[in-house]
């Protein structure tokens, strides 16, 4: 196993590197802007983050290798920012039940005709979100599956509402709609060639379910594919961070974690021995459904959905929560706190108002921020912050974190009010997860069960062979290859960290993240 330090510790490093290298003359400014792609919780994109770090780059340095102490037991220290997406393979059918049947049913094989001629070309890349209480296509995934038509979508639209604002999408005629993860994908791709669905052997789904659709996105961005909670209830799902994949589809490159799914019932499902319970919330939650549309009199129902098929509760859709977090920020604490949502689709982790009010926290004094994009385009300023000590209690091992990144932001709950916070995927980087659905009525609870992994120690280059840490050795090694190319005099392959064949920035960025890193005896 291995353990990291904050991440303004790696940007201390990029500095203090570049000003050996002479590519920075001067001192480091006090703000340092890093371009990235995250997802956060209510549909909202991340293009950059902030770091606020002290203006001596020694000082950083010093304050970095303060942190660096090795942790022990099952402690994960200094979590990234920004985790993994759980991408899928997501297909539709044309399966629907008659007028009068609002139910989703839930499918361990792919059934009905698909709504497009060529099924394994036309496909869409998605999120197994849990965040998302109904499934959502982007315009552009509704175009590949042929739904952006009268034959699947009805003149219903929903107001989907994000962090900056909200936007209308369609609500579809009852359909089928399957999952799969990328392993389903030819392997192997590149940008420059169409990646195909192998095999539809291994999806699951459900029929009779109506989902959102975004209208053409003009002015503003397309909404995000999300496949969410109305279908992750149904299947025990296996989430694989050891077994990443890479696949290409229309020019665009996806990385995540392999995950494959089972039924509650089926033998073969994998499972842990730490296990997190979760609940279903709002409770009293009985089916998958859509809402018919209208009324005409006491004998003619018009079964259109007006609404999209959501886990139905007590008046409100359900989604899943963590039975209890504990969160230590110097001398002030807010413990067992029971309204943080996990959520599949955000990479980072939040805290509403009232957890920041019992930490302390100055909403001027943030330690990095991130300019959130919403569902409109617009952009709000997120101010961020290392928490002391973030605690998950479970079954077996509690989950564990010290040097925490959360973002302040508050986010509606289906409970009514506000969120105490979001568990996202930053936290689960070094972890294998099983996701257990359940929660309906007369169903157990669904639980989150987890396995630590061993992550490559990328940066320990020196000694050859490395020596099991990342320190000044590797630094120097890599600082004398520093801008050679493969067949080059200085050239050395173990520093070409990100494999492009030079030695430059982006290797340099892979060796900080590592940057003081040891892997545990």
């Amino acid at each position: 196993m291995k353990y990291k330090t904050k991440e303004i510790k790696s940007l201390c490093f990029i500095l203090s590197a570049l000003l050996w290298f002479a590519v920075l003359p001067g001192r480091a400014e006090r703000i340092i802007t890093r371009e990235v792609d995250w997802r956060a919780p209510a549909g909202g994109r991340i293009r950059q983050v902030r770091f606020r770090i002290p203006e001596e780059p020694a000082a950083a340095e010093e304050q970095a290798k303060a942190l660096s102490q090795p942790t022990s037991g099952n402690v994960i220290d200094s979590p990234p920012i920004d985790g993994f997406v759980p991408w899928i393979a997501v297909t539709a059918t044309n399966r629907r039940l008659d007028e009068g049947e609002v139910d989703a049913v839930p499918s361990t094989s792919v059934v009905g005709q698909f709504t497009t001629s060529n099924w394994q070309k036309d496909f869409a890349i998605g999120i197994f979100d849990t965040g998302a209480s109904a499934h959502v296509l982007s315009y552009a995934a509704a175009v590949d599956l042929r739904l952006n038509n009268s034959a699947y979508l009805t003149d219903n639209t929903i107001t989907i509402a994000g962090v900056t604002g909200s936007v209308d999408a369609y609500v579809s005629y009852p359909l089928g709609l399957f999952m799969g993860g990328l392993n389903l994908l030819e392997p192997n791709q590149t940008p420059d060639r169409e990646v195909k669905l192998t095999s539809v052997n291994g999806m699951v789904g459900e029929y009779n379910v109506s989902v959102l659709v975004g209208q053409y996105p003009g002015q503003n961005p397309d909404l995000v594919t999300a496949v969410g909670t109305p279908m992750s209830v149904f299947w025990t799902t296996l989430i694989q961070n050891d077994h990443p994949i890479t696949a290409v589809h229309k020019g665009e490159v996806y990385t995540g974690p392999a995950l494959s799914f089972y039924s509650a019932e089926e033998e073969s499902a994998p499972s842990y021995r730490n296990r997190v319970p979760l609940e279903l919330r709002p409770l009293g939650a009985i089916a998958v459904q859509y809402i018919p549309y209208d009324i005409d009199d006491l004998f003619n129902f018009d079964f259109n959905p007006s609404s999209p098929s959501v886990l139905i509760g007590t008046g409100s859709q359900s989604l899943f929560f963590v039975h209890s977090v504990d969160l230590t920020e110097g001398e002030r604490s807010a413990i067992d706190r029971s309204r943080f949502m996990l959520d599949t689709g955000a990479q980072i982790t939040v805290i509403g108002d009232r957890v920041a009010a019992r930490l302390g926290l100055d909403p001027d004094g943030w330690e990095f921020q991130v300019p959130i994009q919403g569902v409109t385009g617009e952009t709000i300023d997120a101010p961020g912050y290392y928490l002391d000590s973030l605690s998950i209690p479970a079954i077996g091992e509690w989950l564990e974190f010290r040097n925490v990144p959360v973002v302040w932001l508050e986010i509606s709950s289906p409970e009514g009010g506000k969120l105490d916070g979001v568990i996202g995927m930053n936290l689960f980087t070094e972890y294998n997860l099983i996701l257990r659905g359940g929660g309906l009525f007369l169903e157990e609870d669904p639980s989150l069960e987890f396995s630590r992994i061993t992550l490559p120690l990328t940066g320990d280059i020196a000694p050859e062979g490395g020596d099991g840490k990342v320190d000044m050795l590797d630094l120097a090694a890599f600082s004398s290859s520093w801008l050679s190319q493969s067949g080059q005099s200085g050239w050395n392959s173990a520093a070409d960290l990100a494999g492009s064949g030079q030695v430059d920035l982006a290797d340099l960025n892979l060796l900080a993240e590592q940057w003081l890193t040891a892997a545990l005896p």
